[in-house]
C-alpha cells in the first residue's frame, strides 16, 4: 500500500509523521472518509467541500485548492490500483511546539490513505443490528460543533466503548436535551406510517454525505422525509430503522435497547433503499482510471 504524505508516496512501514504534529498531540486537524466503488470515488466533490468547511471552522488553511486535492485523492487510489475501497483523507495542523497555540504550526500536513474496509460483519447487513443507547452525551454545539469532522473523536470513542461493553457493534447517542443525535459513527433513520424521519443537524447529527444521498433516494421514491427531534420512544415504536455512513453504507437495525423494531428483521423500505444505493454507487463518482 502506498500512502500519500505532503507530496510524496510512502510504503506503509515508512509512512510517518512527526511526534510534534499537533494532529497527534492535540487532535488538531480534520478528516474525511470516502468510498471507492467500481473504480470511481463516490461523492468526492461533496467530501472535499465538507473538508474545507471543517477547515474554515477551525481556521485551518489547507495547502491545496479543491481541484488539486481531488486530483491527489484520485491519484492515490490509482497508485494503489483500487477498484473498491475506502479513503481516509486527513489534514493536520502540522508540526509545532508543545502547547496548544496553533499559530506555532507553520505548515499543515495532508495525508491520504486508500485501502480496503469492512466496518460491520456481513451477517449484520442481512439480519440487522442490535444496538443500545449509551450514557455518553453528544458534544454540545457550544463546546465542539459536531458538524466539524475533527481528529478529536474521543466523544464518539467513549460511546463506542460503552456499546462494545454492552455487547453491541453500534450505539445511539443522545444530546444534552435527551433527543436522539446520531450513533457513534453513523446517522440514524426511522420509518413510521410510510414516512421517514432522521434527527436534525441541530440535534448534534453530522451532515452525513450518505445521509443526504439516502434522503434524495427516498424522496425520489415518493417517501416524505422530515427532520424532527426524536426521542428513544420514537425509535422503539418505529416500523423500520437503519443507519447510514460512508463506512457503514446502509445497515438495518432490528433491536434497540431490547425493543424489537417492526417485525425484527430488515424492513421492505430499508431493503429497497439499500438496493437503490448500491445501484447508484455502481455508476456514480469520479473515475480513477481514465
Amino acid at each position: 500500500m502506498k500512502i500519500y504524505i505532503d507530496g510524496n508516496y510512502y510504503d506503509e512501514a515508512s509512512a510517518k509523521i512527526s511526534v510534534f504534529d499537533h494532529g497527534l498531540l492535540y487532535g488538531d486537524g480534520i478528516f474525511e472518509g470516502i468510498r471507492i466503488y467500481n473504480g470511481r470515488v463516490f461523492k468526492l466533490k461533496e467530501h472535499i467541500d465538507r473538508l474545507f468547511y471543517s477547515a474554515k471552522a477551525i481556521l485551518l488553511t489547507i495547502p491545496m485548492g479543491h481541484a488539486e486535492l481531488m486530483k491527489t485523492v484520485v491519484d492515490t487510489c490509482r497508485e494503489n490500483k483500487l477498484q473498491e475501497g475506502y479513503i481516509r483523507l486527513v489534514v493536520t495542523r502540522g508540526v509545532g511546539g508543545l502547547g496548544l497555540n496553533p499559530n506555532k504550526c507553520k505548515k499543515p500536513s495532508i495525508i491520504v490513505i486508500a485501502d480496503k474496509i469492512q466496518l460491520y460483519p456481513v451477517e449484520h447487513y442481512e439480519r440487522g443490528l442490535d444496538i443500545i443507547t449509551v450514557p455518553t452525551v453528544r458534544n454540545l454545539h457550544s463546546a465542539l460543533n459536531p458538524a466539524i469532522k475533527s481528529l478529536n473523536y474521543l466523544n464518539n470513542i467513549l460511546a463506542k466503548i460503552e456499546a462494545n461493553n454492552g455487547g453491541c457493534e453500534e450505539a445511539v447517542m443522545l444530546n444534552s436535551e435527551g433527543y436522539v443525535s446520531e450513533c457513534t459513527g453513523d446517522n440514524i433513520f426511522i420509518l413510521k406510517g410510510g414516512k421517514m424521519f432522521t434527527p436534525p443537524l441541530a440535534a448534534g447529527a453530522l451532515y452525513g454525505i450518505t445521509r443526504g444521498v439516502v434522503i434524495e433516494l427516498a424522496e425520489a421514491e415518493g417517501i416524505k422525509v422530515t427532520e424532527p427531534n426524536l426521542t428513544r420512544y420514537d425509535l422503539f415504536n418505529a416500523d423500520e430503522c437503519f443507519l447510514t455512513g460512508t463506512g457503514a453504507e446502509l445497515i438495518p437495525v432490528v433491536k434497540i435497547d431490547g425493543r424489537v423494531i417492526g417485525e425484527g428483521k430488515p424492513g421492505p423500505v430499508t431493503r429497497k433503499l439499500v438496493s437503490l444505493y448500491h445501484s447508484l454507487t455502481k455508476v456514480s463518482g469520479e473515475p480513477i482510471y481514465p
